[in-house]
């Protein structure tokens, strides 16, 4: 049973809240008069922005406009960083919600922040980081989303079902024939909705799942063998294929 999480009022210009949730946390449907980057450390948070669905998986951050409809929940445990940001210091940041892809310094920052507890920046030091950090965030490449997800009729059932089973290795045409229609049509749907194919938004999703097993030290051959793929040298090239990087290589980070 989901457990409704309440965020109490946040201080301006800059604040921040480190914390971890067990699975099914569910944050409670608001609006706020300030602006919000939400970030997973380990783990993946879904939130839902003024009707659309986003993915936070490490590495990436959901952007949430001041006084926009959001609500966040996680399937699974998750360690979670907000940021509250004062909406005169956001005037050049998008007027929707996005995703922002979290460079290493904003990253080092908000774990400075963090193992020290700081949850607003009182000293002069700890405002020049905090206003660093917002610079940074202002640069932060941005994307629609990382992970489209939709209710369509027909894509919701794969959706839905490669979530919950990522090394599900049926082809388009197998789903088509499950869901009574054409791998053609499934095809069209993807690229129309989600703006992807079906191969890569599985990618993705793929991705998604291994950063939060990397982040709990699982082993590559185990990562490999959960999502699917015939070898840990399969699954590794899919992983550098999409961030540059080696799964080992990101293990050693956080070592």
């Amino acid at each position: 049973m989901k457990h409704l999480i309440q965020e109490g009022e946040r201080p301006a210009p800059v604040s921040f809240r480190t914390e971890s949730y067990d699975a099914g946390g569910m944050f409670e449907m608001r609006r706020q008069p300030w602006c919000k980057v939400g970030y997973a450390v380990r783990g993946v948070m879904e939130a839902m922005v003024e009707g659309q669905r986003f993915l936070c998986p490490p590495h990436y951050a959901t952007w949430i406009p001041a006084d926009a409809l959001h609500c966040c929940h996680n399937r699974q445990n998750v360690q979670f960083v907000s940021v509250y940001i004062e909406r005169a210091l956001c005037a050049d940041m998008p007027e929707t919600a996005c995703t922002l892809a979290m460079s290493p310094l904003v990253k080092a920052i908000l774990a400075d922040f963090a193992a020290r507890n700081v949850k607003v920046p009182e000293t002069e030091a700890d405002i020049r980081l905090a206003l660093v950090l917002v610079d940074q965030l202002r640069q932060a490449p941005r994307r629609d989303t990382y992970l489209p997800v939709s209710e369509d009729e027909l894509l919701r059932p794969i959706i839905e079902a490669l979530q919950e089973v990522p090394s599900d290795r049926r082809s388009l045409a197998e789903w088509g024939r499950c869901l009574n229609t054409t791998e053609r049509t499934l095809s069209r749907r993807f690229h129309n909705v989600l703006g992807i194919s079906f191969n890569e938004w599985r990618q993705r999703l793929k991705l998604v799942a291994s950063l939060s097993m990397l982040e709990n030290d699982t082993p590559v051959q185990e990562i490999a063998d959960d999502l699917g793929y015939s070898s840990p040298s399969a699954f590794i090239a899919m992983f550098r294929r999409q961030t540059g990087l080696s799964p080992t290589h990101l293990s050693h980070n956080n070592a």
